[in-house]
C-alpha cells in the first residue's frame, strides 16, 4: 500500500494548538483516498475545541470532534473539509 503526505503542519499559539495531517492513501481502510486529522485544541486539559478526522476502527466513517461530542459527518473531498476547517478556526476567539 502506498501513501504521500500531502501537508503535515503544527503551530502553536499561546496555549492553543492547530495541527493538520493529511495523507494521500490507496490503503482499503480508507476508501476516501485519504487519512486525516485537522486539529484545533488546548495545549492543557481543556482538550478538543474542533477537529476532523477519519475514525480509526469504522472503514469510511468521517468524524467532527468538539466539546459538546463526537458526530459522525459527510465526507465532502479533502480540500472543501480543509477549507471548512481552516473558515472555522479563523473565527474562534
Amino acid at each position: 500500500m502506498g501513501h504521500t503526505v500531502i501537508e503535515t503542519v503544527e503551530d502553536r499559539v499561546d496555549d492553543r494548538v492547530i495541527y493538520r495531517k493529511i495523507i494521500k492513501t490507496d490503503d482499503p481502510q480508507y476508501p476516501s483516498g485519504y487519512r486525516y486529522a485537522l486539529h484545533y485544541g488546548y495545549t492543557d486539559d481543556r482538550g478538543t475545541i474542533l477537529r476532523y478526522d477519519n475514525e480509526n476502527e469504522t472503514i469510511d466513517r468521517h468524524e467532527r470532534h468538539t466539546p459538546e461530542g463526537v458526530t459522525e459527518i459527510e465526507f465532502p473531498g479533502m480540500i472543501d473539509l480543509r477549507t471548512r476547517f481552516l473558515n472555522k478556526i479563523e473565527h474562534k476567539p
